[in-house]
């Protein structure tokens, strides 16, 4: 019998067109013939950057208010285990097998490829653990994901920028199309940018699915004493929950950093009022939910000295808000980076964005197919005017040089790519 790293390493090289083919066909023909068709409350995220932040407020205000929910997510860190959690704790090698058994017996001639498989086996466990809500996050953009062959009865695209052009498109009004593609007709459609693209405001139109704007039919202002408000109030108010204009006052500020993440708890109230008559919550769910959620790698400070912050921003919107998060610390005596990002990345962009906030980087290679060589990491830096540059074999060594030529009142960032930040958490 296959192990689940056995089913992993097969499932890289088993499609034959590689790890990424977008459409709905392959992947809906599977589900109808396992009989995937979810009982329960759908929610998915699609977004540029915040879906896994809103993703982790949901699961665990719906964990705090006794609702089970299934959350399915991606990348992982460590484990392929962290993207199908049940309860926000990540499933078992077992049942995710069982589940991959499952597709393969039911899929016949059809070809899957890793995620489509990772997508189905997420949605076979969580209605075999009868979960009363399913948080399903989209892989890449949201029309052709295959995320998209369940029908949300609450949908949420957090934020629209530039990223994956090769498969989005290369405007933002594309990407943002892509994006819509998870709106359902007659359902809530969340979205936590205002303007929108206009692509994204007319598609939910077209399609007649209620949009919800953030700044307009839901906002959120920051109050003293370390507590903000929720202001929802939709235009058509009797299409959602109960038809009630509803405020949370007096919530705390939430566990995960960084100021824009307000906008993605905002994004994450927004459905919870939603879907209130079908998943009804109080108060004391939301306060418990938004102090006790978790998402690794988000502007994630360590405890300790050194300051240590582990950011998988890889994008210019993404950087934007590392670089706000870190203008908002208290004062640095060094500023290290340590940085490698993939070569699909505008790293151009990202650098342009980031480079004033460090006085030293530490570079190094990912070792995967898409990395970018020592040589033209460091040559992408120089034309950004950035010096004092030292190049390492890896990421880990890169990171126990910043350690240890860092003193108390010093600070270290690590960012570029999940998988930078995966390295450094392995060796913590």
């Amino acid at each position: 019998m296959k192990t689940l790293n056995d089913w992993l390493s097969h499932l890289e090289t088993a499609h034959s067109t590689g790890l990424i083919d977008m459409g709905l066909t392959r992947v809906g023909a599977v589900k109808n013939a396992m009989g995937l068709h979810p009982q329960c409350p759908v929610i998915v995220v699609a977004g540029t950057n915040g879906k896994g932040s809103v993703c982790a407020f949901l699961s665990q205000i719906y964990k705090q208010a006794g609702f089970k929910v299934g959350t399915l997510t991606s990348p992982h860190l460590l484990r392929f285990n962290e993207r199908i959690a049940v309860n926000a704790e990540p499933v078992s090698d077992e049942a995710i097998v069982a589940a991959f058994e499952r597709i393969e017996a039911a899929r016949g001639e059809v070809s899957l490829t890793y995620f489509e498989f990772n997508t189905l086996a997420a949605v076979d466990i969580f209605m075999r653990e009868a979960v009363d809500v399913m948080v399903l996050e989209v892989g890449l953009g949201g029309r052709l994901d295959a995320v998209n062959v369940f029908d949300a009865d609450c949908a949420v695209v957090t934020s629209i920028d530039l990223d994956h052009q090769a498969f989005l498109g290369d405007t933002v009004e594309k990407v943002a199309f892509e994006k819509a593609g998870v709106f359902r007709s007659g359902k809530p459609a969340v979205c936590g940018q205002n303007p929108p693209p206009e692509s994204l405001r007319q598609h939910a139109e077209h399609i007649g699915a209620p949009l919800l704007l953030i700044k307009r039919d839901f906002d959120f202002s920051k109050l003293e004493q370390q507590q903000w408000s929720f202001r929802f109030h939709p235009q058509v108010a009797s299409l959602f929950s109960d038809g009630l204009n509803r405020n949370r006052n007096a919530l705390p500020i939430p566990a995960l950093r960084g100021a824009y993440q307000l906008n993605n708890a905002a994004c994450a109230l927004a459905v919870v009022e939603c879907l209130n008559s079908k998943l009804p919550i109080d108060i004391g769910a939301i306060k418990r939910g938004l102090l006790l959620v978790n998402n690794p790698g988000r502007f994630q400070v360590l405890p300790g000295r050194p300051l240590v912050i582990l950011d998988v921003g890889h994008n210019p919107h993404a950087a934007k808000a590392l670089r706000q998060g870190l203008i908002a610390l208290p004062f640095a005596e060094k500023r290290t980076a340590v940085f490698s990002i993939l070569n699909d990345k505008d790293i151009d962009g990202v650098l342009a964005i980031v480079k004033d906030q460090f006085d030293a980087w530490h570079i190094a290679p990912l070792h995967l197919p898409r990395s970018m060589s020592p040589t033209d990491l460091q040559q992408k830096l120089q034309a950004h005017g950035i010096e004092n540059v030292q190049t390492f074999e890896n990421v880990q060594t890169a990171y126990q040089a910043a350690l240890a030529g860092a003193s108390e009142n010093d600070r270290i960032t690590v960012f570029g790519s999940f998988h930078t930040v995966a390295e450094v958490m392995a060796m913590l």
